[in-house]
């Protein structure tokens, strides 16, 4: 698991995660030391460890790919990561990183999604399961939800509520990562 944040996320897997869920957490690796999703870790008995940001994607990638096969980690999981990995997480992990994204991906990629949601008016926002590839936010849709945008909703409201849909769908979506349920096709993704 890949964190940088608060880590609800993590917290909503860390909560489902288990023998009858599919799937279990190995380890959580922050790139930044002291975030609040450390803590949730370590208070549900899992490792974890920061591997820092240097500047160096190459290095930064590669180092986060070792302490995850380090772990026995079969699959990353990005839950508010904030950095691109490079190729060799790709090549180590094949279509076994999974990424949320507050939106309805293709639309509002990268990082001020919800801003920017709100800045042009849209009448659905949502959240989006993928697949890592190459590029930011791109990958195979594995699952989406939308939700209406109600004429007053701020950043917050609207965070507030794309929150509780992420908690709901991604672990679902690892559930069926863990469980072999997922088959990649080209762009799509089919469930079994």
């Amino acid at each position: 698991m890949l964190v940088s944040g608060s880590g609800t996320n993590l917290q909503a897997l860390i909560d489902r995660a288990g023998e009858d869920a599919g799937y279990g957490i190995v380890s959580v690796i922050s790139d930044r030391p002291g975030v609040r999703a450390l803590e949730r870790a370590r208070s549900a008995g899992i490792s974890a460890s920061i591997v820092e940001w240097t500047g160096d994607r190459r290095s930064f990638t590669h180092e986060v790919c070792e302490a995850a096969t380090q772990a026995g980690a079969e699959a990353l999981v990005l839950a508010g990561f904030m950095r691109i990995l490079g190729a060799e997480a790709l090549t180590r992990f094949p279509d076994r990183i999974l990424n949320i994204h507050p939106s309805l991906l293709p639309a509002f990629a990268g990082s001020t999604p919800v801003a920017d949601t709100l800045e042009h008016g849209v009448r659905v926002a949502g959240v989006t399961v993928h697949f890592v590839d190459e590029r930011v936010d791109h990958g195979p849709i594995v699952s989406q939800e939308a939700t209406a945008v109600e004429p007053d909703d701020t950043e917050f409201t609207l965070h507030q509520r794309l929150h509780e849909i992420e908690h709901r769908l991604y672990p679902e979506a690892v559930a069926a990562l863990g469980q072999g349920r997922l088959k990649v096709q080209g762009r799509r993704v089919v469930w079994s």
